[in-house]
């Protein structure tokens, strides 16, 4: 039967995008995934598609990549759709197939051109109109386009949003007298928020992006607690990562709403608004009703102010104000209002000015005032000395507005990397912030000028001539520097903000580290005491030397943030530079320690952004405990940028261990996990070791211990029975031989005491003897090993067992460990095993019979014979039974050499006797050794059978298996 063509393409396209999408999640879950894949933890999930292993944001479409053999399916066109649901805007993929829309042609040969789904007439060269993608900006244009938003919140600006509650009152609304004015800076797709909250609100539970219509584009939940840099400055930080185009779009046109919950009857909504005078602010105020005024027309009532001054010839200010509720009821137009800057802790007023609005809006009201200000006026307004007021003319006690000055709202930072002038080993990291009071922050690292005694200042350098601005040499110790300037001024602010501020670190021994301190969004990752420095694991001095800056922190959900940059590298390279970020984690920072080793990121350009899930509560112990690394390789050249690092993680994505618990956490790291890519290790008293690897204890000399599925198990060595009497008996003298040795022996060998022999990696003294240990069974006590105390060699054969006095059908071994067959206790002519016998007469009649006149292994090996890891090389033709040091020989295994080749065999049994076994097995009756091989193998072959329901076959046993 034939299917129609026009029908089997999309069934065909269909199964392959089934297969695809299969073989694409389940390759994504061998690898890091880089967004969150539980949503459980978060309010919902985001707005953005994940076709595949590619996130896709809103809006956009693509032609499907089925990888080879299809390729791009130009014909299969996917969008990336928003969907309603319950008031949240959730993303869904949808692919079609677009090859019934492509346009009636009126030429007779068409063509399809490269990269297009429909044919078109030759020399027709338009645009195809089922690939009409949308054109997107660069990512400057959108930042440009996208900057400067800030928004204020109170009870007046939530009334009309919310479509569930299009009438909030003081009654309905818990939260309608609480205030809060944010900042909004677009980087890299990523939105992040910066808010001031009034001294009266409580820091909300959860914040949200919503449209015109209230419908929650975005949710995040809010740290009650926050980061270091929010406890140090008072601000609420964040971030919306990978904003859509399509809510990008809403941000430009002024269309953006943000929303504080505090619970379901608790919420501030505030408008994102584009506002120029942020792009010079240097300062900020909250301004909230004072003491006295009239209550009922100032509920829900607030202002914020953008401040900014300037220092160059004349000193001056500039105010910006958004406001509201400052208005009587019967004000319409015209409405003078007075503003007023005046100092907080006397009566001194510096600036009074008069404003007129005229068309008051229950809503938003903006203003602005310019004025001269004395150079010790500006002193008092960077000191934090000063506060802002906004009052009605007409009646300026009931309606009033106040707020102090302090540090912009804007959640932001200043880093740098300071890198060698000269050919050095040297370099450094830096950052400065403004933290609540308006004391600028600083921090310092230095690494290879420890013996230098380097001088560190903060130099201007935005003028023709540099100058020297402050020194923060005092609080350097041990190559850190930590501590702050208190109330800095605009000569030493301006230039932090147009990013004209270097750290300069220099010495007299000629070394010279500097870099300029540039701005920097906070949020996750930056929210965080101190930054880590990577730099080369070698110490060769070159110029640059490349180095690296990254802020990491793990947040409630147990996901990795990370911010990364880097500098110093050479632009020889005329290919654009790949790097690959990895984490490295170890048990314990301890000799021989397993490391884990995870690929976060492949990147190029010289800063990341970025987050990892799916780390193993393993690995965030690690993190959390301090030994975990960070490494940076660039992919064409191979250099390394290494440093350990330490990230404070939430005991709730910790592993249900105690801390330092050594043993636990080697046994939950061996768990099998997709996610965990080392290998099994065993932590024994100081180090590690690695699996099937033994040693002999450091606490106790007599004790043999070996690694066996992750855990360290240790022997306490056995001592065989000597031929002389205990009388004859003497001690060891060397450390860690902790059996005896006849005194004849000692007394004859001391001249090869000291060589002696060695058995795998153990050094034994000659004329000793000892039980050879076998992991993971541990010490062999049917074999002993001897060390001749005349030719060192070493011989271990196995205990010889006395004959029977009864039928060897029934005899039987009493437990496993036991190396011969008893009697049962009923036979009456049971014997007792007798003692172990140390010799191997077999062997030892082998080499007694061999003739005076032997020939050379070159002459063997040159007519036909074989080598043989024991007992070789073999005569052509000859057949033996292998040997093996810890068991003898191998009775049920015969060998063959033939032209040079070495080809053994296990025996084969009978499948009757196998049958007869197995029933009686079956039935529960004793089974007899009547052959040892076969008995074995019989059983081993009915476990494989009943394991994999096939027969066993046969085997051939390699020359390396024996040895």
């Amino acid at each position: 039967m034939q299917l129609h063509s026009g029908l089997m393409l999309p069934i065909l396209l269909a199964v392959a995008l089934c297969l695809l999408l299969n073989v694409l999640t389940l390759h994504a879950r061998q690898v890091a995934p880089l967004i969150e894949d539980d949503w459980a933890r978060r309010p919902h999930r985001a707005a953005e598609c994940n076709f595949g292993r590619q996130i896709r944001e809103l809006g956009t479409t693509w032609f499907a990549d089925l990888g080879p053999p299809f390729g791009v399916m130009y014909c299969i066109k996917c969008e990336c759709m928003p969907v309603q649901k319950k008031k949240r805007i959730i993303a869904k993929v949808q692919c079609r197939n677009i090859k019934n829309e492509c346009p009636q042609l009126t030429c007779d040969e068409p063509v399809l051109l490269p990269g297009r789904c429909c044919k078109s007439c030759p020399g027709d060269f338009s645009t195809d109109v089922v690939q009409d993608l949308p054109v997107q900006l660069t990512s400057e244009e959108e930042e440009r386009n996208l900057k400067h938003f800030g928004t204020l919140l109170t009870g007046r600006t939530s009334q009309s949003v919310r479509s569930d509650d299009p009438n909030p009152t003081s009654v309905y609304n818990s939260a309608y007298n609480y205030l809060a004015t944010g900042r909004f800076t677009f980087h890299r797709k990523n939105l992040y928020y910066s808010f001031y909250l009034s001294a009266s609100t409580p820091r909300p539970r959860s914040i949200q992006f919503v449209d015109g219509s209230g419908s929650i584009l975005e949710e995040q939940a809010i740290d009650p607690v926050g980061g270091a840099y929010q406890n140090v400055t008072g601000k609420l930080c964040g971030v919306w990562r990978r904003v859509p185009r399509d809510y990008r779009k809403l941000l430009r046109e002024e269309r953006l709403h943000v929303s504080f919950l505090w619970e379901p009857s608790a919420i501030l909504t505030g408008q994102l608004s584009r506002y120029r005078a942020l792009s010079t602010e240097q300062y900020s105020s909250l301004l909230e009703p004072t003491m006295g005024v009239d209550r009922s027309l100032m509920s829900g009532a607030g202002a914020t102010a953008i401040v900014s001054a300037s220092s160059v010839s004349a000193p001056s200010i500039h105010v910006s104000l958004v406001f509201n509720g400052l208005f009587l009821p019967n004000d319409v137009a015209e409405v003078p209002l007075v503003v007023q800057l005046e100092h907080q802790e006397k009566d001194y007023v510096v600036l009074r000015e008069e404003m007129i609005v005229k068309k008051p809006s229950n809503e938003l009201n903006f203003g602005e005032v310019r004025s001269a200000l004395s150079g010790a006026d500006l002193r008092l307004l960077t000191r934090g000395k000063l506060s802002i007021s906004i009052m009605s003319r007409k009646d300026p006690q009931a309606l009033h507005l106040a707020g102090a000055v302090g540090p912009r709202a804007t959640c932001d930072m200043y880093q740098t990397l300071l890198l060698s002038e000269t050919p050095s080993v040297a370099s450094g990291l830096a950052w400065v912030y403004l933290d609540r009071i308006g004391a600028l922050r600083y921090g310092v690292q230095l690494i290879g000028l420890e013996e230098e005694s380097p001088l560190v200042t903060l130099v201007d350098e935005g003028g023709k001539r540099k100058t020297e601005l402050d020194d923060l040499t005092p609080s350097l110790v041990g190559g850190f520097a930590n501590g702050s300037l208190d109330r800095p001024g605009p000569r030493l602010l301006e230039p932090l903000f147009k990013g004209e501020l270097s750290v300069v670190a220099a010495s007299q021994a000629g070394s010279l580290l500097r870099g300029r301190l540039l701005e920097r969004p906070v949020a996750d990752a930056r929210d965080t005491a101190a930054p880590v420095l990577l730099r080369r694991p070698n110490r060769e001095p070159t110029h640059p030397g490349p180095a690296g800056l990254i802020w990491t922190a793990v947040d409630l959900d147990c996901s990795l943030h990370y911010e990364l940059e880097l500098a110093g590298f050479s632009s020889n390279s005329q290919e654009p530079r790949t790097f690959r970020l990895y984490l490295e984690t170890m048990p314990r920072l301890a000799q021989g320690a397993p490391v884990a080793r995870r690929l976060l990121e492949e990147f190029g350009g010289y800063s990341l952004e970025g987050s990892v899930t799916g780390l193993s509560p393993m690995e965030l112990y690690r993190i959390d405990s301090g030994i975990g690394f960070l490494e940076v390789t660039e992919k064409q050249t191979g250099h390394v940028l290494k440093a350990p690092f330490k990230a404070r993680v939430p005991f709730s994505c910790l592993p249900h261990y105690a801390d330092n618990d050594v043993a636990s956490v080697v046994a939950y790291n061996l768990q099998p996990s997709k996610s965990d890519f080392e290998t099994g290790a065993c932590f024994h008293e100081t180090r590690f070791y690695e699996e099937g690897q033994q040693w002999t204890s450091n606490t106790d000399p007599c004790s043999m211990c070996h690694c066996f599925r992750g855990l360290a198990q240790c022997d306490t060595v056995p001592c065989p029975a000597l031929s002389c009497t205990p009388g004859k008996q003497a001690k060891q003298s060397v450390a860690g031989h902790c059996c005896p040795i006849c005194a004849a022996v000692a007394n004859n060998t001391k001249s090869n005491a000291i060589k002696g022999c060695t058995l795998a990696g153990q050094h034994h003294l000659a004329g000793s003897s000892w039980h050879p240990y076998l992991p993971p069974s541990g010490f062999d006590t049917c074999a002993v090993c001897t060390c001749d105390a005349v030719t060192l060699e070493v011989k271990c054969p196995r205990v010889q067992c006395p004959p029977l006095q009864c039928n060897e059908k029934i005899a039987f071994r009493p437990d496993k460990k036991a190396c011969c067959k008893q009697c049962p206790a009923v036979t009456p002519h049971n014997v007792a095993a007798t003692a172990a016998v140390i010799n191997d007469t077999a062997h030892m009649a082998r080499d007694e019979a061999l003739p005076s006149i032997r020939r050379t292994a070159e002459e063997i090996l040159a007519s036909g014979g074989c080598k043989y890891p024991v007992g070789g090389p073999y005569e052509n033709g000859m057949e033996w039974h292998p040997r093996v040091h810890s068991h003898g020989e191998m009775k049920c295994v015969k060998c063959r050499c033939k032209n040079g080749e070495v080809r053994c065999d296990r025996k084969r049994c009978p499948r009757s006797l196998c049958n007869s076994i197995a029933h009686q097995m079956k039935r529960g009756e004793y089974v007899a050794d009547v052959d040892d091989c076969c008995t074995t193998q019989c059983r081993r072959a009915r476990r494989h059978h009943r394991n994999n329901h096939h027969p066993a076959s046969r085997h051939t046993v390699t020359p390396r298996e024996l040895s």
